[in-house]
């Protein structure tokens, strides 16, 4: 069905300026263009730009968390924003979504933003908290607080398998996992469906379900590879890991630091920790703070999308509920923290760039009794990925050197989906084409040559485009025209002809009978019935000779209400005898009764301006009287507005003076008497202009 170019090498001005109206290649219209303007070959600010049948849709519009100010943005000035019809925003977190206040506020998107109810609650908690912690000047920030409020007013939601339409792009999204809220889109343009996943995992967790496998395989899959080839533990033997380091370092008089983003991840690990203090009671006098400025709203918020969680955790929400934590407080800065003896904090951001995290470990790194638990993906130039690789020294926030001597433990709860779980996946899909996004380099290449390897011998294609590497696929243009309602009761024999209304929504065709219009459609049929009078005064029989010396059907009959005589034409206008002066014409509007009834109009004129007319000789001498007079007051008002003084003098004559000159006019024959040769020679020239502009056009002229 589809055929794919290699991608080209990257152009800064092959996106802006692509315009398929220009292009000579006559399969234009049917070319997918798929851009990653952020997460090609790389994890963060996720971004993919697509085009196909003149429509654009982005997703995602995430930021880098290694790069801070514009450094940090999707490659933006690649493309025309005002382009986009639809944005689509998989889940909240920052890679994913925090340059959605800048690329709405600060560019010249016009299109729409969709994304899920949860989603955009926790997007803007999120947000609002980037803001604050973020550690750069304000020339660095990419927006406040101010453009985050006014995109919420831009951002619509969408329901887990709501199907919506926007100019002719048909969408749904189906539960991913990962996050709360998070979704996968599957996207359908002219019956070619592309299929985004966002970062999705197929592990239920304790709070989570897990990723849903579309019905249906997608002509194109766009899908995270963040592990590459990488297999993660079993759930249960990471918690216990997780546990007995928590455990064996809080028993000799240490401090757990686990640097984690406010939102995601964190209440999973509350979750357990929560469990494992009730458990063991030996531990239940040493503290466990949740430190964020969000904790609070965090957990309203986790507790009003209960339902969207997985089945344990509603079960339990009936009797209790399971956010509200026995062993754990809330932590809202270093400031208001007791350090004193051992105990366990959770901390935002995950990178351990600023915020709380980093102040925590600044304190705690030099001390051996101490650990660090990180619990998730880190992104390169990230101090958590430094950090993993256990260097002697690491560089504090105040510029100053300290020597590492915390355990570093990297126990993975992140909810990304891992080799085995990215090949099932696939495998249920089948997609003809696979586009890898959201994966460093070297992982990336490892996980396309194990899925080449699993697709071997079939047609499947596997692609990993780079930054701005634009991959192109070809779709052929088939257009089918499904026949619904009535049409559809009774199979049509091969060569009949199915006749209806043919109606297009977007990109689908549909043949109809007329009755199933309202049906099926937001249309429907009416009758346009149509009158029209004109003079006739012959013999209605004369009409209806002319009349068969056009038509072949022309019947006579006689109107039941009026009881007056009626001719039938071509069996669809009537045409009826008003009056000795006038005739109607009645009609149902289509096309071709108009056509017929404005050849009998036209016909009727004809021939009421070849009838002989009958005029009285008395009335005629009285017209012409009547016409005389009116030439004269209007000749005479004219005369008065060129030269003024107009007087009635003696044999009918008109006097007119003009600066002391007298010119005597005969109104008869327009003979000018005067002694001033050129006030004569005006008053002549006027006046055969005013006689030959009143004077009627005689009939024999015309």
């Amino acid at each position: 069905m589809a055929s794919t170019a290699p991608p080209p090498p990257p152009s800064s001005s092959s996106l802006k300026r692509r315009d398929p109206s220009s292009a000579t290649n006559n399969r234009e219209g049917d070319q997918l263009v798929i851009t990653p303007l952020g997460a090609g070959c790389e994890v963060g600010r996720s971004c993919v730009f697509m085009t196909f049948k003149g429509k654009t849709i982005m997703f995602d519009c995430g930021i880098h968390p290694g790069y801070s100010g514009m450094s940090a943005l999707p490659y933006f000035d690649e493309i025309d924003p005002s382009t986009i019809d639809i944005l689509l925003v998989t889940h909240f977190h920052l890679d994913h979504a925090a340059s959605l206040p800048y690329f709405l506020e600060k560019t010249t998107f016009k299109g729409r933003v969709f994304m899920t109810h949860a989603t955009k609650a926790i997007y803007r908690l999120l947000l609002s908290d980037y803001v604050k912690v973020s550690k750069v000047s304000v020339e660095d920030m990419l927006f406040d607080e101010q453009d985050i409020i006014r995109s919420m007013e831009k951002i619509e939601v969408i329901d887990f398998h709501q199907t919506l339409e926007v100019n002719g792009i048909r969408f749904w999204c189906y539960t991913a996992g990962h996050v709360l809220g998070a979704a996968m889109f599957m996207v359908d343009i002219a019956g070619v469906r592309i299929l985004y996943t966002g970062d999705y995992s197929r592990e239920e967790d304790r709070h989570l379900r897990a990723a849903e496998t579309p019905q249906f395989s997608p002509d194109v899959c766009i899908i995270e590879s963040t592990y590459g080839v990488q297999l993660h533990q079993p759930r249960h033997i990471r918690e216990k890991r997780f546990t007995d380091v928590i455990h064996s370092t809080v028993a000799q008089g240490g401090r757990v630091l686990i640097p984690a983003f406010a939102l995601g991840r964190a209440q999973e690990l509350l979750l357990i920790l929560d469990e494992y203090w009730s458990n063991h009671p030996e531990l239940q006098n040493i503290p466990i703070y949740y430190a964020s400025p969000l904790a609070k709203r965090c957990m309203a918020v986790y507790q009003t999308y209960i339902n969207a969680m997985n089945d344990r955790i509603r079960s339990q929400f009936a009797n209790s509920n399971p956010f509200d934590f026995k062993h754990i407080s809330p932590l809202k800065s270093i400031d208001n923290f007791d350090d004193v003896g051992p105990s366990v904090v959770m901390a935002s951001p995950g990178g351990l760039q600023s915020g709380l995290s980093r102040q925590l470990f600044d304190k705690w790194c030099s001390d051996k009794r101490n650990a660090c638990v990180i619990p998730g993906y880190v992104v390169e130039g990230t101090l958590a990925k430094t950090i993993i690789n256990e260097p002697k020294e690491v560089t504090l926030m105040n510029g100053l050197s300290a020597p590492l001597n915390m355990q570093v433990h990297y126990i993975s709860f992140s909810a990304h989906a891992d080799s085995a779980q990215t090949s099932a996946f696939l495998k249920e899909l089948m997609p003809p084409n696979i586009i890898l996004v959201h994966g460093e380099a070297n992982e990336m290449g490892r996980l396309k040559q194990n899925l080449i390897t699993m697709f071997a011998g079939g047609n499947t294609k596997i692609i990993t485009p780079k930054n701005c590497q634009s991959v192109e696929m070809y779709f052929n243009s088939e257009k089918m025209a499904k026949t619904i309602g009535r049409l559809a009761e009774k199979t049509p024999e091969v060569g009949a002809t199915v006749s209806g209304l043919l109606v297009k929504k977007g990109f689908t065709y549909q043949i109809m009978a007329p009755e199933d219009l309202h049906v099926f459609s937001q249309l429907c049929t009416a009758n346009v019935n149509q009158r029209i009078t004109i003079p006739y005064s012959g013999a209605f029989g004369v009409l209806k000779h002319r009349l068969k010396q056009i038509y072949e059907s022309v019947e006579s009959g006689v109107d039941e209400d009026s009881n007056v005589q009626t001719f039938r034409v071509h069996d669809c206008v009537t045409v009826k005898q008003e009056s000795e002066k006038h005739i109607s014409l009645h009609w149902a509007a289509d096309p071709i009764s108009d056509m017929v009834s404005d050849s009998i109009v036209a016909m009727v004129l004809n021939m009421s301006r070849e009838m002989p007319k009958v005029v009285d000789e008395s009335e005629s001498l009285k017209s012409e009287e009547e016409n005389q007079k009116k030439m004269e007051k209007v000749s005479h008002a004219l005369l008065v507005s060129l030269f003024g003084d107009v007087k009635l003098g003696e044999n009918g004559k008109l006097v007119i003076t003009v600066d002391n000159n007298v010119a005597y006019l005969d109104k008869e024959n327009g003979d000018v008497e005067s002694e001033n040769e050129g006030l004569k020679e005006r008053v002549r020239t006027a006046f055969r202009r005013i006689h030959s502009a009143v004077k009627p056009i005689p009939l024999s002229a015309a």
